[in-house]
């Protein structure tokens, strides 16, 4: 038994889970675009660039309006290179980032080529604006968040988030947990 894809601590959504044989299949299906949608807090950074911290340090938003933004953006769509978050479960010298980073350590990761297919945002209620990105494997919505906020010469964290799509697979037809374990137990 395997799963398809890690969820950040604080994000919801669809989770693959294979079984038997098809464990075989999870580098594929990891592969596979993702779609998410959620919210970003505009002007304030974390160090964990999601709301599991809270704000490190406080920017100035009256300059930024719903044409700044739609400018912006458009500057994340395609293949771009990424930094990840220091607090990411990527590994350096055998650890996962996050536990250097919550010891205090410095983390240093490269960036990384990934591709935004597209970068949507449905609602602007500053300092909130709530978005649609669907993207290649590898991406860091947290990063998303934060870099947009660099651009915009303010800051910004992920406020909420849910993965939508793997690939053909959607959160409409999934099961729920619970659903799951019932399932998993008479055998389906």
């Amino acid at each position: 038994m395997g799963h398809a894809g890690t969820l950040d601590p604080l994000a919801t959504g669809l989770l693959l889970i294979c079984t038997g044989k098809l464990t075989k299949q999870i580098d594929l299906l990891q592969a596979q675009e993702k779609t998410y949608i959620g919210s970003m807090y505009l002007g304030a950074t974390t160090p964990t660039y999601d709301s599991e911290c809270p704000p490190d340090e406080c920017f100035p938003i009256e300059h930024i309006d719903s044409a700044l933004i739609t400018q912006t953006i458009t500057q994340f769509e395609g293949t771009i290179d990424q930094l990840p978050p220091a607090y990411s479960a990527i590994k350096l010298n055998g650890k996962a980032a996050y536990a250097l980073a919550r010891k205090g350590k410095d983390v240093e990761l490269k960036p990384r080529s990934i591709h935004i297919h597209y970068f949507k945002i449905s609602n602007i209620v500053l300092p909130t604006l709530d978005f649609e990105v669907k993207c290649s494997k590898g991406t860091y919505i947290r990063s998303l968040a934060h870099d947009l906020g660099k651009a915009l010469n303010s800051g910004a964290y992920l406020a909420s988030l849910r993965r939508e799509a793997i690939g053909d697979f959607n959160v409409q037809d999934a099961f729920s947990v619970s659903d799951f374990v019932e399932k998993f137990a008479k055998g389906l």
